[in-house]
């Protein structure tokens, strides 16, 4: 596992980070003790790059992230955002709020739901239609020089907010969907990336679990999880999608290695500044994506997998049209 410049502001962290979100939210059952144990394991497996957010849960996730890194945070890479605001007595419902005192607020409450002193990480989750770019930062920047935040960092948006907010003050890392079947990136944002000096953190980088190969039908999801209103694990999306996995996993045969090995192995391959943070709630699975990093694909290779999974391959949008509207402003 390299360890590797995070941004040119002096971060560092783990080749491959662990995504902890779906361990409280989204995604079905949760249990914290076993979660810990896998963020636990993912320490001893060389990872030290991890995700919350304070709206995953909302608030429990940093609690849990927390108390599970304590025996290690000095030598970990904490990273958590704000800005989705999530109603407390319907979760479902939600806003995003990016005005300066909102900012100051959200670092103090998270700074101690998750017990540290310092966050390593800060994101904003998504940008504020009402707030300009350059007022946010601006009150995340005052967290850095109050030693509260060492590195800020955006998520889903556009090219020229990036670089509006990189004016004033420099952006560590942007935070993007990004996968074999989420390419948007691609247009743009990876080459504004490289050039500010910026990393790329790629969030579901195996398609939300559908790039495993262990989903097969839609009644693999628990009634609670998230991906059953999903536009893409519906109807005749799922069966579409289904198909690209099973040409995906024939691949992978031929190569020796998972399917999720191949599509982690994929991103990884896409440029140096490019962290994927795929989350998992079993060691079973981390111990699998963290195998991903034996995988090698030639020249020939990438071309056979552009072949099977062009931009726009997926069948459906990533979010409900409503979430739609708050990506890649």
């Amino acid at each position: 596992m390299r360890i590797k410049p995070l941004g040119n502001q002096g971060l560092k962290a783990s080749e491959l980070g662990l995504g902890c979100m779906g361990m409280s939210d989204f995604y079905g059952s949760r249990n914290d003790e076993e979660s810990t144990r896998v963020i636990q394991h993912a320490y001893d497996l060389g990872i030290n790059f991890f995700d919350t957010a304070d709206m995953y849960g909302p608030y429990t996730n940093e609690i849990l992230v927390g108390k599970a890194i304590k025996p290690f945070r000095k030598d970990c890479t904490l990273a958590t955002k704000f800005g989705i605001v999530r109603d407390p007595n319907d979760p479902s419902r939600r806003g995003i709020n990016g005005k300066p005192e909102y900012v100051r607020s959200s670092c103090e409450n998270s700074l101690k739901r998750l017990d540290v002193e310092v966050i390593d990480l800060y994101y904003l989750h998504r940008k504020d239609p009402d707030t300009p770019i350059e007022e946010t930062v601006g009150a995340m920047s005052e967290l850095v020089k109050e030693g509260k935040v060492r590195g800020i960092g955006l998520s889903e948006v556009n090219a020229d907010t990036l670089r509006k907010a990189h004016t004033v003050h420099p952006i560590t890392a942007l935070q993007s969907e990004y996968s074999l079947w989420t390419r948007e990136p691609e247009d743009g944002i990876l080459d504004t990336c490289r050039e500010l000096g910026i990393a790329f953190v790629a969030y579901s980088p195996l398609g939300r679990g559908f790039l495993t190969g262990q989903i097969k039908k839609f009644e693999d999801f628990e009634p609670g999880d998230y991906r059953r209103f999903s536009p893409r694990f519906q109807g005749e999306n799922f069966d579409k999608n289904l198909q690209l996995v099973q040409k995906m996993e024939a691949m992978a045969r031929m190569k020796g290695c998972t399917v999720s090995q191949l599509a982690l192995a994929w991103v990884l391959s896409q440029g140096d500044q490019i962290f994927p943070i795929p989350g998992t709630k079993r060691i079973k699975y981390l111990q699998e994506n963290v195998r991903a990093l034996d995988v090698s694909l030639s020249p020939e290779e990438l071309k056979d997998i552009d072949a099977i999974a062009p931009k726009g391959v997926a069948a459906g949008s990533r979010y409900p049209e409503s979430a739609m509207t708050s990506v890649g402003r």
